[in-house]
């Protein structure tokens, strides 16, 4: 029996979502200014469609610098403990969004501009890397095992969260301001609000308990020996790529929805940006209401079994996606984004409690942090470059509805051929004679 914790598991929630949240608006919001702002601000001399595609390269840098922030923040957090660390990567992330409201422009400093802005860049997805699986492990270590899906499933409910923050802002500075306004100076209002949110979420994470399972952890074992990462690798190299696998569907689609969709609207249907945007709001807010309802639904069904429904909707709804969008209708538009969330969300909303269940306590936030983030170097962070790239070469999106069906089966077989985790004791997984495996006696 673990340690009871003093601070009850609904404000451990809360204060995981809120700095999610926050997190993920911060993240988010570099997206869609690459979509919309950055390639005239900080690429001019490049083509329109080129200078997105730069823009998206300096995106997808900070999905680079995600495994380097899951190993580091992996590696203390497995033995200093996780809120230290959920506290020093919202500092960072929001330091960085800061930073980024306040960057002269190309035509301010000339290349300089691009440089400073992709090591900001860095710094973001450094600080997200680490951010993920923190926010994720202290919810799943509080709770019990019973209703760990649902309770675990609300740190992941803060990307959503952050996307439909980032997406209001922008939304009401596109519909107030003139797009002149917009491109001279407006941009910069929702990265400089982020340091306003930040330290609302330090106050309140600085409220909660550690993990009573990583305390417990601590205290009855012997001390790691070998790096953290080591371990993982030793005892869990199956466990890393069924996260890598489980997440390729599920980081591809989600950007091809919410980053890519903004530029293919805006540029090749030729809509205005603020109707586009006004459609991602309305499916981020339902996707932020169906992820706890399908991490509850993997509680009583299982992990597998709603992840595979997920991958499977995803795979299929992309046919349905490109021509809806097609259509140039809001209505359409809205039902090819929304229903093409919600289907993401029975793979996220599983997705902290199933990854969570695969790795022992003292090598859990490396174990979880790596397999998800090195997946989301070659899914989440290629897949708008891919994307434009498809697009500018085909002159099609039909390519692009391919390359996400194809995702969909590599996460349709890795999930297909993972145990079942539901249910697991997690400090039954600290036992050595189990540790090789992952799995219960």
């Amino acid at each position: 029996m673990t340690e009871k914790s003093r601070t009850p598991i609904a404000k451990i929630v809360g204060a995981s979502l809120v700095g999610t949240t926050i997190e993920w608006y911060d993240f988010f919001l570099y997206g869609s200014a690459a979509a919309l702002v950055f390639p005239a601000l900080f690429f001019p001399k490049s083509d329109p469609l080129t200078g997105t595609l730069l823009a998206f390269l300096t995106y997808a840098v900070g999905f680079a610098a995600r495994p380097v922030g899951a190993l580091i923040f992996g590696h203390y957090g497995d033995r200093l403990g996780r809120k230290k660390l959920l506290v020093i990567s919202l500092v960072l992330m929001g330091g960085a969004t800061f930073l980024i409201g306040c960057l002269p422009t190309y035509a301010a400093i000339g290349s300089a501009a691009p440089l400073l802005l992709t090591a900001l860049r860095l710094v973001q997805g450094f600080a997200l890397g680490g951010e993920w699986g923190g926010a994720v492990l202290i919810v799943s270590e509080h709770g019990d095992a019973r209703r760990r899906g649902f309770w675990a499933s609300w740190p992941q409910a803060g990307a959503p969260g952050g996307n439909l923050l980032a997406t209001a802002v922008l939304a009401v500075l596109a519909a107030v301001q003139s797009d002149e306004a917009f491109s001279s100076w407006g941009w910069r209002i929702p990265f400089l609000l982020s340091g306003v949110l930040v330290l609302v979420g330090l106050w309140i994470r600085m409220s909660i308990d550690e993990s009573p399972i990583f305390q417990q952890a601590v205290a009855k074992a012997e001390p790691v020996k070998r790096l953290p990462i080591v371990e993982v690798f030793r005892y869990h190299w199956r466990d890393v790529l069924t996260a890598i696998g489980a997440r390729f569907a599920e980081n591809v689609s989600y950007y091809v929805i919410t980053a890519f969709v903004l530029t293919y609207a805006t540029g090749t249907v030729k809509l205005e940006k603020g109707f586009v945007l006004n459609a991602v709001l309305i499916g981020s807010a339902v996707h932020f209401a169906s992820i706890p309802m399908w991490g509850a639904l993997s509680d009583r069904l299982g992990r597998r079994p709603v992840y595979l429904l997920g991958a499977a909707g995803v795979g299929l709804w992309a046919f349905a996606f490109f021509p809806l969008v097609d259509t140039g209708n809001f209505g359409a538009i809205t039902l090819a984004v929304t229903v093409g969330l919600v289907l993401h969300g029975a793979m996220y909303g599983p997705q902290a409690a199933f990854f969570s269940e695969l790795f022992a306590t003292r090598m859990r936030y490396s174990g979880v942090s790596i397999g998800a983030q090195l997946s989301s170097i070659v899914a989440g962070a290629l897949a708008p470059i891919i994307a434009v790239a498809l697009l500018q070469a085909y002159g099609s999106a039909f390519p692009v509805t391919l390359y996400v069906a194809g995702g969909a089966v590599l996460t349709l077989a890795t999930v297909f051929f993972a145990k079942e985790t539901r249910g697991r004791d997690l400090v039954t997984l600290d036992v050595p004679e189990t540790a090789t495996t992952g799995v219960k006696p």
